[in-house]
């Protein structure tokens, strides 16, 4: 029984009322839009989110190669020179491209790597040295974050625009419910309160 009762409390906007208003009507209609919006479009802005995702590290992935490098100098202690937050330190290294041509460019190695010394750097198409691109696990976890993330704000964005719509609908319901109570509690020339 009491569960009958809580629908109908919850849903009586949309049953027949004679103290239903045309505003109740209207801002029952703006819920229900801004929570289907809400949820159709964080769900569309999400899958996008992370369909982009997963494309960028597609192309990454296509565009960059692993490379034998070799050191041209040794790679300094880490409190001398430049350290990573993986503890590599940045050093120069050397390789050949398939066409034959030399590169240098400046590469993450371990400490105290002697010159001479081989690593695997990773370059684009450019020849540049870049990070190594993001592995199947970590496309999927930035994915699922990412598409989290713009579903979420996503829907934020909708519910508080609703939001803001249904303060300016109840300041306007206010202001005419003030009115009539003017109109109605002035007949006689006197107030009541």
């Amino acid at each position: 029984m009491a569960a009958t009762e809580c629908t109908k409390v919850r849903l009586w906007r949309w049953r027949r009322n004679p103290l239903k208003r045309r505003s109740d009507v209207i801002e029952a209609w703006v819920v229900l839009g801004v929570w289907l919006l809400a949820v159709l479009g964080g769900v569309f802005a999400g899958l996008a989110a992370a369909d982009a995702v997963v494309g960028s590290a597609g192309r990454v992935r296509a565009e960059t190669r692993q490379v034998t490098a070799v050191l041209v100098r040794d790679a300094e202690d880490p409190a001398a020179g430049r350290v990573t937050g993986d503890h590599l330190v940045w050093t120069k290294v050397r390789w050949t491209e398939p066409d034959g041509t030399i590169r240098t460019d400046e590469a993450r190695v371990p400490p105290k790597a002697k010159a001479g010394g081989q690593v695997q750097v990773w370059t684009d198409r450019h020849g540049t040295v870049v990070n190594e691109p993001l592995s199947g696990a970590e496309t999927t976890l930035h994915a699922v974050t990412g598409g989290l993330l713009a579903g979420a704000g996503a829907a934020g964005l909708v519910l508080g625009a609703g939001w803001v719509v249904r303060l300016v609908m109840e300041r306007r319901r206010l202001e005419q419910w003030a009115a009539e109570w003017e109109r109605l509690d002035t007949p006689w020339g006197w107030k009541t309160g």
